[in-house]
């Protein structure tokens, strides 16, 4: 095994994580995580980051939260309109 090797795995965690390469890279990255323990820890640092982002997407921000979200970028779609209408000359 090489350090290209593990550059290349790490590079690739997250398209393995999510299953969007072909068989063969699949099987590849599988080999490689099973012989390299600090690129099995990236694996396992990435898919426990997943798993805590996931957990944490569940929950609905409440309305209140909601609304000043949605007024804070009702503001900023102003301002840049505010700056095109300044930058195109009629």
């Amino acid at each position: 095994m090489t350090d290209h090797d593990c550059s290349d795995v790490l590079a690739e965690l997250n398209l393995y994580l999510d299953r969007e390469m072909g068989e063969i890279d699949l099987a590849r990255v599988e080999m490689h995580l099973r012989r390299c323990s600090p690129c099995l820890e990236a694996f396992d640092f990435e898919a426990e980051l997943r798993r805590v982002v996931a957990r944490g997407c569940r929950e609905r921000a409440s309305e209140e939260l909601r609304a000043r979200i949605l007024e804070a970028l009702e503001a900023c779609a102003g301002e840049v309109e505010r700056d095109e209408d300044v930058a195109s000359p009629e």
